[in-house]
């Protein structure tokens, strides 16, 4: 890919992308709900900021994020039934599972919000 070049004659970078979605979500609704919000990826446990906090855009997004988290868990208990390769593919599948979700309770508690890689894009299907 060519470097752009500038007028005075020098090189300007291509503009990065990050991989952190940006929201905009208030500094209080944050703080006030980011415990909460960190209980969307333990499990079914989703449900919780999803119902208990439906005036929290912060934790409806993680609630929503979390949604898609158990469905891909559960669709991957579904592949390890199958033996051998399934077996490997689970297992290596829940050791993501785990890593990932670790990482978003981190983000989250931080006040953050990390659209999880591959599974997290399909949130905006659920309007809750």
């Amino acid at each position: 890919m060519p470097e752009e070049t500038t007028q005075n004659g020098s090189h300007s970078e291509p503009p990065k992308v990050e991989a952190t979605i940006k929201q905009n979500f208030e500094k209080k609704d944050i703080d006030d709900n980011k415990l909460i919000a960190c209980l969307s990826y333990i499990g079914f446990l989703f449900l919780i900021p999803m119902f208990a906090k439906k005036d929290s855009k912060f934790c409806q997004e993680h609630a929503k994020q979390g949604l898609v988290f158990f469905l891909a868990g559960i669709a991957l208990s579904i592949i390890w039934a199958v033996p051998l390769l399934g077996w490997l593919i689970g297992f290596v599948g829940w050791i993501l599972m785990l890593a990932v979700g670790l990482a978003a309770i981190i983000k989250t508690l931080q006040g953050e919000f990390w659209e999880i890689p591959v599974i997290g894009q399909y949130r905006h299907k659920f309007n809750l």
